[in-house]
């Protein structure tokens, strides 16, 4: 089985509890990705609202409160792990964004790489827009 990752690093002109909350609150994570029930506690299990790609299944996987939180994604399906972690800097918050497990050997699989790897950019700079409008 082969596996991929999609890695990015993002600059955020905002603080990190910002930054958090655009992550971890269901209203301002529904403005810049999807609809979904996420809250930062370990087990907590949500779904996903990806319009056309359907209901996604999500678990949280682990929390360090204001600092990083990873998720398992698509269960049952691409099965899939989204990690952020934040790194306060004196001018903002520098985002570290992981999406791990793809499988590429699998058409889904492969799709999935190569569409969220091509996505994850845009969607990743639409924080600071929304932030920037509840700042």
């Amino acid at each position: 089985m082969t596996e991929n990752t999609i890695r990015l690093e993002r600059h955020i002109p905002h603080p990190s509890t910002a930054v958090w909350a655009a992550l971890t609150t269901p209203e301002l994570l529904a403005r810049w990705w999807a609809p979904g029930d996420i809250r930062p506690a370990v087990g907590h299990r949500f779904t996903m609202d990806m319009g056309p790609w359907g209901q996604q299944q999500c678990e949280i996987l682990a929390v360090e409160p204001g600092t990083s939180i990873s998720f398992l994604f698509s269960e049952g399906q691409l099965d899939t792990t989204v990690t952020w972690r934040l790194d306060a800097v004196d001018d903002g918050t520098i985002l570290h964004f992981e999406h791990a497990g793809f499988r590429v050997d699998t058409p889904l699989g492969q799709k999935a790489f190569e569409g969220m790897g091509n996505g994850w950019p845009g969607l990743l700079s639409r924080i600071d827009r929304v932030l920037a409008t509840v700042s």
